[in-house]
């Protein structure tokens, strides 16, 4: 579902006469169907550049991304999009929100933009929030106002209340006590169940072991390193 194969990524420094930094060079790995895999490696190894390309949010310098069939490097917006709102589903570190917007409805979204009828919607969301122990008190308030630890617990909900196909994670246990940490590892390990291909960084050593298949090391990526 997920196909990597010899990406390379580079960065232009406008800002300091425009030299060019390379970040990643030779990146391959695959996750497949019902697979976890973590991406390894220091800080700047590129862990995070990898997931943003796959994303769509940075452009792929060289090589190729393939998810669920459509190569990414090159790719149009519209197809992105479309892959965004059907196959690939992405749970951050950061919760990032329109004001004013209640708790309920942000977690709903992904679902109400599927078609799917409102109260379906809102049920699986209020089953999600109570099941990552968000108070019913809170489900109607702007999480802008939550706690760390509750707005990424938001988060998770709103990535896991569609079934993705293919799933990108970013530190999905972090900020989180050990309750609602086992709760997050339940729903990834249902996930793959169910099938999902989960590409993920998981510096929790604990919950990598508990979900992960396989890891994968950035470090063996780095421009010198690769050629190496």
């Amino acid at each position: 579902m997920i196909e990597i194969s010899d990406v390379g990524k580079r960065f232009v420094l406008h800002n300091q006469g425009g030299v060019v930094l390379p970040v990643m060079a030779g990146a391959s790995l695959h996750v497949g169907r019902g697979e976890c895999v973590a991406l390894t490696g220091a800080s700047g190894a590129g862990k995070s550049t990898l997931m943003r390309m796959i994303w769509g949010n940075y452009r792929c310098d060289e090589g190729s991304i393939r998810v669920a069939g459509l190569e990414l490097c090159g790719a149009q917006a519209r197809d992105v999009l479309a892959l965004r709102r059907g196959t690939l589903g992405y749970v951050s570190q950061f919760l990032r929100v329109i004001p004013r917007v209640p708790a309920l409805q942000i977690v709903a979204e992904p679902l109400l933009a599927q078609g799917i009828e409102e109260d379906a919607a809102l049920m699986r969301a209020r089953d999600l929030l109570a099941r990552l122990n968000i108070p019913q008190r809170l489900w109607s308030i702007s999480p802008t106002t939550f706690s760390g630890g509750e707005q990424q617990r938001v988060n998770i909900a709103r990535g896991f209340i569609q079934d993705w196909p293919v799933m990108l994670l970013d530190e999905p246990t972090a900020s989180l006590d050990a309750a609602n940490r086992a709760v997050v590892l339940d729903l990834i390990l249902e996930a793959k169940a169910r099938g999902a291909a989960i590409l993920g960084i998981f510096h929790d050593t604990g919950a990598r072991d508990a979900v992960c298949d396989r890891e994968v090391d950035m470090g063996a990526f780095l421009p010198g390193r690769a050629a190496a």
